[in-house]
């Protein structure tokens, strides 16, 4: 990866691969729903880490519409 800034909210992703740190970044051990890739612009696919607060926040608005 090579931004540090996340392409749903624009904050500082805090994703350690980016800096050639692969295997000691929290997004290693975290799953990502498909559904969230949707939220990130096509040209920043692949390119942009999501940050922490954006996986959380999706996580739980995700609950929210299924406990309605």
């Amino acid at each position: 990866m090579t931004n540090k800034y996340c392409p749903i909210c624009g904050k500082e992703n805090e994703c350690m691969i980016s800096d050639g740190e692969h295997g000691n970044c929290w997004c290693e051990k975290e799953e990502f729903p498909k559904e969230i890739f949707e939220l990130v612009p096509v040209e920043s696919r692949r390119k942009h880490c999501i940050c922490k607060e954006c996986l959380n926040k999706y996580r739980e608005d995700k609950k929210i519409i299924e406990n309605r």
